[in-house]
Order: structure tokens, then C-alpha cells, then sequence
């Protein structure tokens, strides 16, 4: 499910956005987001209290963009998310790139909720986009005093399903989604898949050998835990040992 909104939200609309994607999350749903700040920002980060979430760049995906936010885009790497993006490498963020990824956010989600958006915001666009890929979208009420609900109340003028809770969104797309329509009657929350401890011990590695004190370092592992991972990598052809207790993808 995507969640986006206004990178100036209210204080209320920043704890909306945040309680939605924990919970969401929490029932097995994937939050995607542009990590922008504000809303987008405060999505990933209630995705990250209880599940997963995932990021779309406007940069390069080695680029934490915006670079004030580079603690989240580390944590969403490290807590079994992801982070995307269209374009290469080394590719700053540039200001035609940030509409141009909303298409990305909106179609890798069942739906887009829009919380808090101005008459011409971004999250709008994405939206839109929504809209064309035949994607479902949601709008949470603002106040009508408020300049930055007043897209997102348009939305909701113009047809957009109103969301109160999470149970709002999951209702909404139970018709088409089998996992969605179980949650909708109240049953078991889809479990997450468990990651396998060799490709979060493969997520350290790099071409550049890295000496296994700094992979323990990184991990929290004890040094028996490490190297029995080290050793199921390389029997696995994934890694590399080098000389001095040195290693590296393969």
C-alpha cells in the first residue's frame, strides 16, 4: 500500500500517517513511499515499527535522497525493506525526477493513500497516476481551513474512498486480494517471510574485502554465529575468503 502526503504536514496528519503504516504493516502489508519528509517519511517509519516498508528514490539508489534522511534509508535497508529506484548509480536527485518516480510508487501498490496534500502537490500526481494504472485510490479528511488538506479533501469530493483506519483501506481492496479479504473478516494476518540470515550476512558484503571484525561489528553476531555464516556463503558460491581473515561477495 502506498501512503503519501505533504512534505509540511500538521502535527496530526504526521502521527495519521505514521499509525496507518505501523498498522497496516503490522497485518503484513508493505508500505511504499518516496521518502520524502513529512508524510512519506513518517509512513516508513511506522512500517518500520512492525513490519516492512519500501522506498522509492528519485536518485540513484546509492543516493539517500533527501540526504536529511539517510538514518531512515539505512533502517529500511537493515530491517529486511528496500530501497529503488529507476535510475543509475552516482544519479543526484534532480527536480524533473521527483513527479516522474510517483508512477513508481503508485504502481507497486494494491492502492495510494493520500494524507494531507495541498492543491498542487506531489502526492497528487501520484494519485493520478493511481488513478491510470487502475489502482484504488484513498484520501483522509482534513480540516477544510487547512491549506495542506486541501487536495486531499478534492480527492475525496471527487470519488476517492475515505480512510478513518487501516480497516478502511484492507475493506476496500478485500475483493480483489484473498490475504486482504481474511484480515477484512478478521482472521490470521498473512506472516511475513523469514529472511534467511546468510543474504542479511550477504547485505554487508561488497567486492572490497572487509576484515570479519567489521563484519561482527555490523551484524551483532557473535564470532562463531559470523563465521558459520562466512562458511555457508561460501559453500553457497556467495562469498570469498581472503587472506588475513578478510572477506567478499564471490
Amino acid at each position: 500500500m502506498a501512503i503519501v502526503g505533504s512534505r509540511r504536514p500538521t502535527r496530526e496528519g504526521r502521527a495519521f500517517a505514521e499509525r496507518l503504516a505501523a498498522d497496516l504493516a503490522q497485518r503484513g502489508v508493505v508500505v511504499v513511499s518516496g521518502m520524502a519528509y513529512g508524510i512519506d517519511a513518517a509512513a516508513h517509519r511506522g512500517a518500520l515499527e512492525t513490519g516492512r516498508t519500501v522506498a522509492v528514490l528519485a536518485s540513484g539508489a546509492d543516493l539517500p535522497s533527501p540526504t536529511g534522511n539517510r538514518a531512515l534509508y539505512r533502517a529500511i535497508v537493515e530491517r529486511g525493506g528496500a530501497v529503488v529506484s529507476e535510475y543509475p548509480p552516482g544519479m543526484p536527485a534532480l527536480a524533473h525526477h521527483f513527479r516522474k518516480r510517483n508512477r513508481i510508487v503508485s504502481g507497486l501498490a494494491l492502492g495510494t493513500v493520500v494524507v494531507e496534500a495541498g492543491e498542487h502537490s506531489g502526492a497528487l500526481v501520484t494519485a493520478r497516476h493511481a488513478m491510470d494504472q487502475n489502482r484504488e485510490v484513498f484520501a483522509v479528511p482534513g480540516s477544510p481551513l487547512h491549506e495542506t488538506t486541501a487536495g486531499s479533501n478534492a480527492l475525496l469530493r471527487d470519488g476517492a474512498a475515505l480512510v478513518r483506519d487501516w480497516l478502511d483501506v484492507v475493506c476496500e481492496l478485500a475483493a480483489g486480494c484473498p490475504a486482504l479479504a481474511a484480515l477484512a473478516r478478521g482472521g490470521t494476518p498473512p506472516a511475513l517471510p523469514q529472511e534467511d540470515a546468510g543474504v542479511r550476512l550477504a547485505r554487508h558484503l561488497g567486492r572490497s574485502p572487509k576484515h570479519v571484525d567489521q563484519l561482527q561489528r555490523e551484524c551483532g553476531w557473535s564470532v562463531a554465529e559470523l563465521l558459520a555464516e562466512l562458511t555457508e556463503l561460501e559453500m553457497r558460491g556467495l562469498a570469498r575468503q581472503h587472506a588475513g581473515s578478510y572477506f567478499s561477495l564471490a
